[in-house]
């Protein structure tokens, strides 16, 4: 009987401390955050971390793939992951290596912050699992790998549409040199330059390579780390399980299959999209050809016309320039930024995951 009064009196003198906080934010002119609103600012929150932590570790390999991708092929200066690394180093120092890599955080901390959060809400009740359960006419069925591949791609395309310009922009900051005539001097700069000089329009250039290349980059990327998860918890083949979870080495190996399946089918669609976003540039030809040798412009009229010049002078394989230093660069990215994701989540006690 005692410990009932004390439950009671504790709930009472709860409830009214809650009200007391709640009058005072009143008085203040401040709303009280719902507890679901809250739950969307952690979840944003972890999806920035996790693109700012992912992409500031692989930075310099960032860098190097997109000078490979868009260098001339008659003035190398780039041969490889080890020798581009060590030429960066030499001629523009360690900052050289991060340079662009402030704009690239700019743009991935909100893009990798939409990107999770949408994958969520268009994978969980709300999106394609709620419509999968009604046509299926099953409310216990549960997401395919083919689902989660749609829920993903969804999930890339709202996310790279909303942060694109800036991709743009952080693709000329990169790929300019100490030597290349013209000098975008940061983020405002290079925005406020493209829209005097080149138009509205040029900020979206390459956005549809992009838009057909997100959905097999992202889709894959979250379709195969769920599935691969989802079957190692099941079926524990190398008794990897504790507790009904996987470690964190375990995830991140996860994460690492998933960005390299993701990266490898999308990679061509990345390099005509760098390329594209070059032209209407006036001095992008000096920056890619060396230092002002070869004045030729860079113009392709579409997608398919970038494609098939590239092809026709460069050969097949120009559409997988910078494969390596990507493929090195994109494997720990995106395995730290699932994990990363997750462990922010834990950590800011946010109850649902993107694997649950």
């Amino acid at each position: 009987m005692a410990s009932e009064d004390v439950k009671t009196s504790e709930a009472a003198v709860s409830t009214i401390v809650n009200l007391a906080e709640e009058a005072k934010l009143a008085r203040e002119g401040v709303k009280a955050p719902s507890h679901a609103l809250l739950s969307v600012c952690k979840s944003l929150l972890a999806g920035g971390v996790a693109g700012g932590v992912s992409r500031t570790a692989v930075a310099p390999l960032e860098r190097l793939k997109i000078l490979l991708q868009v260098q001339n092929p008659h003035a190398i200066k780039y041969n490889g992951t080890i020798q581009g690394l060590k030429y960066i180093w030499k001629t523009e120092g360690f900052r050289g290596l991060f340079k662009g890599n402030g704009t690239n955080c700019a743009r991935i901390v909100p893009n990798s912050a939409v990107k999770f959060y949408s994958y969520e809400q268009a994978s969980k009740l709300r999106g394609i699992l709620w419509f999968y359960r009604q046509q299926s006419g099953n409310e216990d069925a549960e997401l395919t790998p083919l689902l989660r591949l749609g829920a993903g791609a969804c999930a890339g395309i709202i996310a790279m549409s909303a942060t694109y310009p800036m991709d743009m922009v952080r693709g000329r900051l990169t790929v300019q040199t100490e030597k290349s005539p013209r000098q975008y001097r940061g983020i405002y700069h290079a925005l406020s330059t493209v829209l005097r000089e080149e138009g509205f329009r040029a900020l979206y250039k390459g956005w549809l390579p992009s838009v057909i290349g997100v959905i097999p980059y992202v889709g894959l990327n979250f379709a195969v780390y769920e599935s691969l998860k989802d079957w190692l918890i099941k079926e524990n083949p190398f008794g990897l399980v504790e507790d009904s979870e996987l470690g964190v080495t375990t995830r991140l190996a996860c994460g690492a299959a998933a960005g390299t399946v993701g990266q490898t089918v999308a990679y061509p669609l990345d390099v005509i999209r760098r390329r594209m976003q070059m032209v209407g540039w006036k001095d992008a030809a000096s920056v890619v050809t060396g230092d002002g040798r070869g004045k030729a412009p860079l113009e392709y009229t579409g997608m398919i016309d970038a494609f098939r010049k590239t092809v026709r002078h460069e050969g097949f394989g120009a559409l997988y320039k910078g494969l390596v230093p990507n493929s090195v660069k994109v494997v720990p990215s995106i395995a730290i930024a699932f994990v990363t994701y997750e462990m922010v989540k834990d950590i800011l006690g946010v109850e649902v995951r993107i694997s649950d």
